[in-house]
């Protein structure tokens, strides 16, 4: 299985949101806070087309987005292929 990793910050509703999905579907995952690293998350906006909101979710190296598209592919059974 890929790693999973999620990029988050303390307060954000949708970082748990994701952190919970993983939970459900015992997959575990590595989490990166970023609240004291705004430097990193400079790096990854510009390596990931600008994306700027947090949970930032890759799946091995491949950035998959924020929880609405991760739920988007649990949903569809995408998120299962990419786990794989």
């Amino acid at each position: 299985m890929p790693v999973v990793k999620i990029y988050t910050t303390t307060v954000c509703p949708y970082c748990n949101a994701a952190k919970s999905l993983f939970k459900s579907l015992s997959v575990n995952y590595e989490e990166i806070n970023l609240d004291n690293d705004p430097d990193l998350r400079t790096k990854l906006s510009k390596e990931n087309n600008g994306w700027r909101t947090v949970p930032m979710i890759f799946i091995g190296d491949k950035f998959i987005g924020g929880f609405d598209d991760t739920n988007k592919l649990y949903k569809s059974g995408e998120l299962s292929k990419l786990l794989s």
